[in-house]
């Protein structure tokens, strides 16, 4: 049965395709669902302007996308993860966390949309692929530092100010 598509369909066509599918899958899904109408003429007419409308549309939500990209372009974050004296690290980096140090420029960013093949394991410096959707990607520099393990409330080789010398210590009492 040939039916006009309303809709792209993947595997199947797009808007203004008409395609030959079979008669139950036409009359019990594609029908009542509004994905498709039979081919005549009036209805032909009516989903080519539908597919002009539609094709504008796509056109500027291209350039959107193309915008988010030029802004993510190039752009560095840095992941400070535990890691052994080799660079091996004590667990993973995964998208989740990748999308956490874009921060605001995470927007609409899912963890689908991050290309790794396999979590990061080690330090260094990652190009890391985000499809933004429609064809558009953007390459982002990701790198793995080691947390700094200093000492507990200072900074290591940071010498006490003059107010920490001079505040008294305030009394303890015994219990």
């Amino acid at each position: 049965m040939k039916v006009l598509l309303r809709q792209n369909i993947s595997q199947l066509g797009k808007i203004g395709d008409v395609v030959d599918v079979k008669r139950g899958y036409a009359r019990n899904h594609l029908l009542p669902k509004g994905l498709a109408a039979e081919p005549t003429k009036a209805n032909i007419k009516a989903i080519e302007a539908g597919k002009q409308r539609y094709l504008e549309e796509l056109a500027v939500k291209r350039g959107h996308v193309e915008a988010r990209a030029m802004l993510l372009r190039g752009r560095e974050v840095t992941i400070a993860a535990r890691a052994n004296e080799e660079g091996a690290l004590y667990g993973s980096i995964g998208a989740g966390q990748i999308i956490e140090a874009l921060g605001e420029h995470s927007v609409g960013i899912t963890p689908e949309s991050i290309e790794l093949p396999s979590p990061i394991r080690r330090l260094d410096k990652y190009d890391v692929q985000i499809n933004l959707g429609q064809d558009v990607t953007a390459t982002i520099h990701v790198w793995i530092v080691p947390i700094r393990e200093d000492g507990e409330g200072e900074e290591a080789g940071e010498e006490p100010t003059e107010q920490d010398l001079s505040a008294p210590a305030e009394p303890t009492e015994p219990t």
